[in-house]
Order: C-alpha cells, then sequence, then structure tokens
C-alpha cells in the first residue's frame, strides 16, 4: 500500500469478491467540478454531512485538465433545452420534484428481502434484423432532453446523493429478468463543495428503471445495503464510491469506468487508471482492467488477469466499449481505443462466458482479414481516429451495429453504422455540434433500451461538469 493510501473503515469497506483483488483504499483528493453558483451554494443536512476519509498527503484541488474537450469554453451559459441548433441560454428544468419512474408492469418481489422498487420498463423482446438501409446523408434531428446530474437536475444529485459535479454516466441493462434496471457508471465525482475534500470519489454508480425518458433518466432513492435502489450508499445522501484503487501504482490520479456490461447474473465493468492528466483531451494511464460485481452493483472486486499495460498491444484497449452481438452472433465484443481522444478504434471479441479471461479474446487484422487469438498487437484498426469515448449496440431500426463517439479537434458527437462489429464503418454522420454547445462536450454514451428509431444517450458538458439526457431521431 502506498503513502498516498489509507484503509476504509470497516462500516464502509467493500465486500470482498472471491478470487479477486478488491478494493483496498479511497481516492486521493482531485479533478472533479469547479463548485460555483448552485453547487457552491449547496449546503447538506446534518446526516448529509460525511466526509469521506482520505489520505494526509493529498494533491492539490484541481480539474482533470485531460478530460477537457479541445475548445470547450468553461464561461458559457448553459444550453437550453429542445431542438437543436440551440440558443445558448440557462437551462429551464423543473427543480421542484423527484422525476418519477414510468414503466408497464410491476416485477416480483425482490430477494432477499430487498426494498421494494419501481415497476420496470421491460427489455423489448428481439426482433428479426430488417434488410439493411443505407446511412442517412444528413444528420438525424437532435435535442437535449434534460439534466441527469448536478443541480439543474430534476434528479435532485446534490441532495439525494451528494453528487453536485460528475461526468460520462455510462449505461448499460443489468441483465436481471425479475429487476430489470439500467445502471449508470460515472467517472471523477464532487459532494458538497463547502465540506473539507468536497467528499470527492473516483467514480459512483445510479440506478433506474426508468422506461419513459421524458425528462431524464429517473433515479430513485439510494438505500443502504438495497442492491435494487436508485444508488449503492454508504449512507442516505452520499453514494459510495464503487471501485476504489488496488494498490497496483504510486502514481494514479484516477479510476475511471469506460464500459459495462451484464453477463450470467454478473456486472462487468472496464475501467482505466489513470496516471496524470496532460493536455485537454490527452491524459496517460497505468493500465486498464475489468471489475465485477455479482449484487447488482452494490460491491466490486477488481480481476488481476484483466490487467492491460499500456504496451504489447494493450495500449489500444486502456478505454473500451462493450457490444452484445446481433442476432445469431455467439459473441461478445469489445471495442478499444488508446488513453485520450485521438486514437483509433481496434475491437475484440471474446464467449461471453469467458470476459475475464484475456487469454481467451481474439482480436481483427484486417491485413488478414481474420480474428487472431491471444494476441492484442495483431489488432489494426477498425475505425480511424480520432476517437474519442464511445459507446455501441445493435440498432434494430437500421439493421445495423452503430457507434457514438465525439471526433476529435472538431469535438461533434457522430455517429458511423455497419453490417459487422469490424466493419466496413460507415462515414461520419454528426448528430451534434460542439459550435451549438460550446460548453465542451463529450463521452456519448446510449442508453440500452432505445435501440431503434429513437436514439437515448448520455451527453457529458464540460463548462457544467454534469451529464444530459440527449434523443436523437434516426429517419
Amino acid at each position: 500500500m502506498s503513502s498516498r493510501q489509507r484503509t476504509v473503515p470497516a462500516s464502509l469497506a467493500t465486500s470482498a469478491v472471491v478470487g479477486l483483488c478488491v478494493a483496498i483504499g479511497v481516492a486521493p483528493m482531485a479533478g472533479a467540478e469547479p463548485c460555483t453558483g448552485a453547487a457552491a451554494a449547496a449546503r447538506p443536512l446534518p446526516e448529509q454531512a460525511f466526509q469521506i476519509p482520505s489520505p494526509s498527503a493529498l494533491a492539490p484541488f484541481r480539474r482533470p485538465i485531460g478530460h477537457k474537450p479541445p475548445g470547450a469554453n468553461e464561461s458559457a451559459p448553459l444550453p437550453k433545452l429542445g431542438q437543436l441548433p440551440l440558443a445558448i441560454l440557462k437551462a429551464l428544468i423543473p427543480k421542484s420534484a423527484q422525476v418519477e419512474q414510468q414503466a408497464a408492469v410491476r416485477p416480483s418481489p425482490n430477494p432477499a428481502g430487498a426494498q421494494p422498487v419501481q415497476p420496470v420498463a421491460p427489455q423489448p423482446a428481439p426482433q428479426p434484423a430488417p434488410a439493411a438501409q443505407p446511412v442517412p446523408s444528413a444528420p438525424p434531428g437532435t435535442s437535449i432532453v434534460g439534466w441527469v446530474t448536478g443541480p439543474d437536475s430534476p434528479n435532485e444529485t446534490i441532495k439525494r446523493f451528494a453528487v453536485t459535479g460528475t461526468d460520462l454516466g455510462i449505461m448499460w441493462d443489468n441483465g436481471d429478468p425479475a429487476n430489470r434496471q439500467v445502471l449508470m457508471a460515472f467517472g471523477d465525482t464532487n459532494g458538497y463543495c463547502n465540506i473539507p475534500g468536497k467528499q470527492w470519489r473516483y467514480n459512483v454508480l445510479f440506478r433506474s428503471q426508468d422506461g419513459s425518458l421524458a425528462n431524464t433518466v429517473a433515479v430513485p432513492n439510494g438505500v443502504v445495503g438495497n442492491r435494487y435502489s436508485g444508488s449503492p450508499v454508504w449512507r442516505p445522501g452520499i453514494s459510495k464510491q464503487i471501485i476504489n484503487t488496488i494498490g497496483r501504482t504510486k502514481d494514479e490520479t484516477g479510476v475511471i469506468p469506460t464500459a459495462g456490461i451484464a453477463v450470467g447474473g454478473k456486472q462487468f465493468l472496464n475501467f482505466m487508471s489513470i496516471r496524470s492528466w496532460d493536455n485537454p483531451g490527452s491524459w496517460s494511464t497505468n493500465y486498464s482492467a475489468i471489475a465485477v460485481s455479482q449484487d447488482n452493483g452494490e460491491n466490486w472486486g477488481v480481476y488481476p488477469g484483466t490487467i492491460r499495460p499500456p504496451s504489447g498491444g494493450h495500449e489500444n484497449f486502456q478505454m473500451g466499449a462493450f457490444l452484445k452481438p446481433g442476432p445469431g452472433d455467439p459473441y461478445l465484443y469489445s471495442f478499444g481505443t488508446p488513453n485520450g481522444r485521438a486514437g483509433a478504434a481496434y475491437i475484440a471479441r471474446v464467449a461471453p462466458n469467458l470476459v475475464p479471461d484475456l487469454t481467451k479474446y481474439e482480436y481483427w487484422n484486417a491485413g488478414s482479414n481474420s480474428w487472431v487469438p491471444n494476441n492484442p498487437a495483431a489488432a489494426t484498426p477498425v475505425i480511424p481516429g480520432p476517437v474519442g469515448e464511445m459507446s455501441a449496440q445493435y440498432n434494430t431500426h437500421l439493421g445495423q451495429y452503430l457507434v457514438l463517439y465525439c471526433n476529435g479537434a472538431s469535438n461533434d458527437v457522430v455517429m458511423r453504422t455497419a453490417p459487422a462489429p469490424q466493419g466496413p464503418w460507415s462515414p461520419e454522420q454528426r448528430l451534434a455540434s460542439s459550435a451549438e454547445i460550446p460548453g465542451g462536450i463529450y463521452a456519448p454514451y446510449l442508453h440500452p433500451w432505445s435501440t431503434g428509431k429513437e436514439l437515448y444517450y448520455n451527453l457529458s458538458l464540460w463548462s457544467a461538469y454534469n451529464v444530459m439526457l440527449m434523443r436523437t431521431v434516426l429517419p
């Protein structure tokens, strides 16, 4: 254990997962939300004024420079809800009431005496793949639905989860037929700004059963020890850090999730260990790895065998995007990109029951037009750079695979489609322009239940350091 780590008190300790390295420390204070305006003014109730244990030698408080998109205007007003192009005005989002969950059916009683949850939005039944359609020649219609996190969110994440600022919001289906939920993993997270250390956490998790998405991705209250509540919490009012440092390096300023998926009743979360935040859009990693949870994201451990150092071909898989296959495909796919937002995208595949075993992965090599086993250095680009944080799905409306990401210097949200995970991928189609949202947009993460004509996805905004829900209607 390095001098920058300290053991969490027993009451907060993460449960062990058999056969895994488990979280052994807490995060040093590092980059996070700017703590201005409503976020800075917010004051916790007495039961929420919980200060996260932190090492005595703290890193200077700063925003994570490397996550900053190029050209971001930090003083830009927040965008207005509604159809793009946007008038750059203060967002007028309801704050007075918690968002209600909308769904069609009520699930069976929860196992093990868990607290009741809201009705579940069922996942659409698999449909036969329609004939492939041509990629649209013009950008589809896009609008901002609402804030998922922060002082303007109807989720009231400051009061309910001690989240004033965060980013990413990676979404995946938890795969539980009795309690189907969408899990959302966030990166660097700030709590109440007036508490020493600002309740900074490496990462947090929300859960939702919202099938409406009319105002945002609605998140119910967090309940201690309830694996189906709105968030894993240390105590009422503060979401807990889900993946801690595993002590593999002394220079670590972040543990950032990049992709999530459910397989066989387990949740898998790909993450990267940040060595340093460098220039805007550029950062250095110590490694990437996969964490697992057997209780719907309540507690996590890390598979030591999944650690990818930034060398030997693994440098192209420091960030990830899991992809569930289309009809008739037995493999699970994992896109990879290098650290930062300048690299190309690569792809690997694995049998779903072998996700933690890197020796069983196969890598697409365009030169041989084949999948090469157990050799990440053989992987060749399937999407040319620059590719920022990306997400992927099989889209039933198009009958095609679909990826979203932000494209480097212009930093627009773009879409590509392909008949197979390895391509060939279509040209980029712009969904949202960074010029119309000048606060610095990044990390478009698809909602796993929106696989048809309407795409919903989370999008981070640097100037607000919070997450918005976006909607794009495909032709």
